[in-house]
């Protein structure tokens, strides 16, 4: 077995102190402001562990969610929300495209799909274009995160979200989602989720180096004859591909997909409402010059009458 040339620098299972730089460690990637980082989730290994969510919560000291089953899968956490910053669907896929029950499938498959779902981390980012105080802002590493001491509950962000990722918590009233744990990364850490993946299904470094990855994981899926696998999210998808956004330039979180984008939950074609800001002004501005004009003749054939 193989490891990093810096894990011989500690050899002893208990450390004094943190590793200085541990990210690299952990995920091969030294973490430097200034520079852009993400996540690749391959649902193709997701096994619906949960320990994205379990870390999560444990690093951002969330509470827990409602432990009873759902009825529809094994899934109790349901969604993204304000404290669920990582959700994993589990879909049961029973059917083809033609709406056909399965009745079999290759060896080591299931008819199970999963994907650790977390905010995307867009660019640009709807939610920091839609927040009037300006308690949503980018990061040094690239990264979206909400300041809860500026935030002033206005729910803004949360229909400016093309993902319905963004809440407003009912405890404190303030909007919350995944920080890409902005605090770890400061400290040279791994995030937490990334860190707990036991499959390395949710991936963490620097996005050139992920799309890499990805495009490299893809072209190897397609050799297995995987043919419904493609990328979601990422910025050079064609214009016809699912996951292409209309006014976002990319997601700093994408995904590896082998099912349509609704399947999990994801739009088919993301937009961006601030594209629609220009239209929609202009078409208020025309509306209320023909409601004036329609006025003025009115008032003129009263009075000429």
């Amino acid at each position: 077995m193989t490891v990093h040339p810096r894990a011989l620098d500690y050899p002893a299972a208990f450390l004094s102190a943190p590793i200085r730089d541990e990210a690299e460690l952990t995920a091969g990637t030294r973490i430097q402001p200034g520079r852009r980082y993400g996540f690749f989730t391959d649902t193709t290994l997701c096994i619906g562990c949960k320990a994205c969510e379990v870390a999560c919560k444990e690093w951002n000291l969330l509470p827990a969610d409602d432990l009873g089953l759902r009825g529809t899968s094994y899934d109790n956490t349901g969604d993204l929300g304000a404290t669920t910053w990582r959700h994993v669907h589990f879909i049961e896929h029973i059917a083809d495209r033609d709406g056909v029950r399965a009745t079999e499938m290759p060896p080591f498959q299931s008819h199970w799909l999963m994907m650790s779902d977390v905010c995307k981390h867009c660019s640009p980012a709807p939610c920091l274009e839609a927040c009037p105080t300006g308690a949503i802002f980018r990061t040094e590493f690239d990264t979206v995160v909400v300041q809860q001491d500026i935030c002033n509950g206005c729910g803004y962000c949360v229909p400016a979200c093309p993902f319905g990722v963004v809440d407003v918590s009912l405890e404190d009233g303030k909007a919350h989602k995944c920080t890409l744990c902005y605090d770890r990364l400061k400290g040279g850490f791994e995030p937490a989720c990334a860190k707990a993946c036991p499959t390395d299904s949710i991936r963490f470094g620097e996005l050139d180096e992920l799309h890499e990855l990805a495009r490299r994981r893809l072209a190897s899926l397609h050799e297995q004859e995987v043919a419904a696998a493609y990328l979601y999210g990422t910025p050079d998808a064609p214009p016809d591909m699912p996951g292409h956004a209309d006014g976002l330039r990319e997601l700093n979180a994408f995904f590896l997909l082998t099912a349509p984008p609704e399947t999990y939950n994801l739009p088919r074609a993301p937009t961006r409402p601030a594209e629609r800001t220009g239209p929609g002004l202009a078409a208020g501005l025309a509306t209320v010059a023909a409601l004036t004009a329609a006025v003025v003749a009115l008032f003129a054939a009263g009075r000429s009458g």
